[in-house]
């Protein structure tokens, strides 16, 4: 079996997930052929995505010429051609911008057609119900192979209207979410007809990374948040939370991992607060890094707004540590209350900051005990070879109808 991933920006440093998604489904004996749109514009710290990286065929550095005659060869199927134009345009909306946006996804896709043809490739996946997947829907309507994408949230579920969210699930040969809460948001905007094309596939993790987990540290209590440095995670939030529970628990210490547009924002709150000795911001990290944060912290804090389902949370549960996250899309149904972690209404300091309180009150056997209950449920339900599995399942079973 022979399938193009279709990506936007690939790699990425937030998105080791679909690497290692796609590293499961070439274990199962699938040939992947790798086609995002862009490089990324940020450093890869990682050696796995800078390897990654060298595998990928950029669509847009093929060049403006290759793309206009990619697109010209179309013509050779006038009808179709016509149709994809119509396609675009319609997509586009109103928008004399977002139509210019649309007449490029059809120049890349004419380039992907032309690609996956030279490969042989019999469908396409796309990451996100962006333009990726309005490139992979294009490719299918110029004549190209079908196509199937994953949608992960927030961002598909903030705007379905603009993204013809509900026209792309129901032209697509089946469409995935990454929880059931994600699923049931596809529901709102496909036909009925379409519901029985979603499809529920988990994000997952590597086992065998965290064979063996670091025992929890003792001492003063560590806690650790991972991410992009916007909005929507709730850095700012857990900012104002910690400068509460250092009025009782001074020995507290934050590690905050990632970067991005935010950064100066933080930096500023954090001096604000006056809390530069509770607060270290590591930037962007490896695997390897963000593993190690880990094994020195008792606990993950994930404050964010809005979500699909976290890989950082999968991540901290494997390496048995417990976790306070927000109440928000699929999280609940991998943080269980009390048991792996605490779960806390999103954009409440007051609520996030009892919760760290509850965590530094809680004694080190029964963060133990948490931690190895949300190892276990992370492991029977995020194993990216049993994922890529049930993937690689749903491309099978589409061919072969």
């Amino acid at each position: 079996m022979k399938i193009a991933y279709v990506l936007n920006t690939y790699p990425q440093p937030s998105h080791s997930f679909i690497r290692r998604e796609l590293h499961a489904l070439e274990r199962q004996g699938i040939d992947i052929l790798r086609l995002p749109m862009r490089a990324a514009t940020v450093p890869l710290v990682d050696p796995d995505d800078q390897l990654e990286a060298t595998r990928c065929e950029y669509v847009l550095q093929a060049g403006l010429l290759r793309l206009l005659l990619a697109l010209c060869l179309q013509a050779k199927q006038p009808k179709r051609l016509w149709n994809s134009l119509k396609l675009a345009l319609s997509l586009g909306g109103r928008s004399d911008v977002s139509r210019l946006r649309h007449l490029i996804y059809l120049l890349e896709a004419a380039y992907v057609k032309e690609s996956c043809a030279a490969w042989g490739v019999q469908h396409v996946h796309a990451h996100f119900g962006t333009n990726a997947t309005a490139v992979a829907m294009l490719v299918q309507e110029l004549g190209g192979p079908s196509y199937s994408f994953t949608t992960h949230g927030p961002e598909e579920f903030d705007a379905p209207h603009a993204l013809s969210l509900g026209e792309k699930i129901n032209r697509s040969a089946f469409a995935v979410a990454i929880s059931s809460f994600g699923r049931s948001q596809l529901s709102r905007w496909a036909d009925f007809g379409s519901w029985q094309r979603l499809n529920v596939v988990h994000c997952g993790i590597e086992p065998a990374r965290f064979s063996e987990p670091k025992p929890l540290p003792k001492g003063d209590l560590r806690i650790v948040a991972i991410g992009r440095f916007v909005e929507q995670k709730g850095q700012m939030i857990l900012i104002q939370a910690l400068a509460e529970v250092v009025k009782t628990h001074p020995e507290i210490h934050l590690s905050l991992v990632g970067d991005g547009e935010m950064r100066p924002d933080l930096e500023r709150a954090i001096a604000a607060k006056k809390l530069q000795d509770h607060v270290t911001l590591t930037g962007w990290l490896a695997e390897e890094g963000v593993r190690a944060e880990l094994a020195k912290s008792h606990a993950l804090v994930m404050p964010s707004f809005a979500e699909g389902l976290p890989m950082v949370v999968m991540e901290a549960m494997a390496a048995a540590r417990p976790v306070v996250a927000t109440y928000v899309a699929g999280t609940p149904e991998l943080v269980q209350q009390e048991e792996t972690g605490w779960l806390v209404p999103a954009g409440d300091p007051i609520v996030l900051a009892d919760a760290l309180k509850q965590l530094a009150g809680t004694s080190h056997e029964m963060l133990e005990k948490i931690g190895q209950q949300g190892r276990l449920r992370v492991l029977q339900r995020h194993d990216s070879d049993v994922e890529a599995a049930k993937l690689a399942a749903l491309f099978r079973n589409h061919l072969s109808s």
